[in-house]
């Protein structure tokens, strides 16, 4: 990969972790992210699920601003995160993925609609609301049906995520 391309790939990175475009990554981020899956699923804050993921949101953001936070001004800025959590996202991705576990699994609970598990179609609504684009969501969510059951479980998106985020520098 070169630089170009990589430096491309962490910019997406980046900005899917900045959902309102501020440039930083900070905790409202995470709790934007959760509060756009509520609303889209129709589930209250106040509710155990609701709960579940504001709970969730909050350790991810507390792992990602243990990571990356360097200055420790409560925000992840461009710089931080290509220099502190992309590598630790290329050194380690599956660490990055334990990190988001209690969002993902939260996130998966609210997106399961009928108790069998979140469908590739919920899991498409997800991924639109978090700023994919609708025309791609759909294959990305087909595609983490690994085992291709219908369902996507905790650990085909724990794979995905680590996936996404195992970006190889230029030259690795």
């Amino acid at each position: 990969m070169d630089s170009a391309e990589y430096e491309r790939k962490i910019a997406a990175r980046f900005a899917t972790f900045d959902q309102d475009g501020s440039g930083y990554i900070d905790r409202e981020d995470f709790s934007a992210a959760a509060k756009a899956v509520l609303a889209e699923f129709g589930t209250k804050a106040r509710s155990d699920k609701g709960q579940a993921i504001f709970g969730g949101a909050e350790a991810f953001w507390q792992g990602m601003a243990g990571i990356a936070d360097v200055d420790g001004d409560q925000r992840v800025s461009r710089e931080e995160f290509v220099t502190g959590a992309a590598k630790r996202l290329r050194d380690n991705p599956q660490r990055f993925a334990e990190i988001a576990r209690p969002f993902l699994r939260a996130v998966i609970a609210v997106a399961d609609e009928d108790g069998g598990g979140a469908t590739p179609a919920a899991a498409a609504r997800v991924l639109s609301v978090l700023g994919t684009p609708v025309e791609v969501a759909g294959t990305i969510a087909a595609a983490l049906d690994t085992d291709g059951d219908g369902r996507i479980s905790e650990d085909e998106i724990l794979a995905a995520f680590a996936g996404y985020c195992g970006v190889e520098a230029p030259d690795a």
